[in-house]
């Protein structure tokens, strides 16, 4: 691709004059904010991921990485509005986060979308998501960092799952495992590893 056409709308003369040293691929060097932004917009996958955000998770700047990475629909925030976007590395541009002041107002958001909730979460009753068929349109809901998912979030979701884990650790961290429920949701439904 020209990125150094003057002609093209999608380029900012100041990033072509002094050199793009930003995160981003190839495709999109050189271009603006909004011009990477709409395009990746027509691309988007059709699943959110939801966090729960009551105690200022340091997670969910690596969440909103992760969900830019897997092209995710929409970052829900619950809780508290603020969040730490060190971990984000400047994708928070890129990805649209949507801010939720409870549980109930995205289980109200996920209904009027005809969105399911699906929990993650390595808590009682909670199925391998290895063997999970996944919505292709739904919310992938995480707790935060230590408590996990909150019981009235347990009890928003349709359905519980669990990362099948291996070692002494009884879980792994909350921006860790979005980012492996995210891949699990790409494995299913952009290459057609259905369990």
């Amino acid at each position: 691709m020209d990125t150094g056409s003057s002609q093209d709308p999608r380029l900012d003369p100041e990033l072509v004059a002094s050199g793009d040293t930003r995160n981003v691929v190839d495709r999109y060097r050189n271009w603006t904010v909004d011009a990477i932004v709409a395009d990746l917009d027509a691309r988007r996958h059709p699943f959110h991921v939801a966090i729960e955000n009551f105690e200022h998770d340091m997670n969910i700047g690596s969440v909103v990485r992760s969900a830019n990475a897997f092209l995710a629909s929409e970052v829900h925030i619950v809780g508290n509005r603020r969040w730490n976007r060190r971990g984000a590395m400047v994708t928070e541009r890129y990805q649209h986060v949507r801010h939720h002041d409870s549980i109930d107002a995205l289980v109200d958001w996920a209904g009027a979308a005809d969105l399911p909730l699906i929990g993650i979460d390595n808590v009682e009753g909670s199925v391998p998501i290895e063997t999970y068929r996944l919505p292709r349109e739904c919310i992938l809901v995480f707790g935060q960092e230590g408590p996990g998912l909150s019981a009235h979030a347990q009890q928003a979701c349709v359905d519980l799952l669990a990362i099948t884990q291996f070692g002494s650790t009884r879980s792994i961290n909350a921006g860790a495992a979005a980012a492996v429920a995210m891949h699990a949701w790409i494995r299913q439904h952009v290459f057609a590893q259905i369990p």
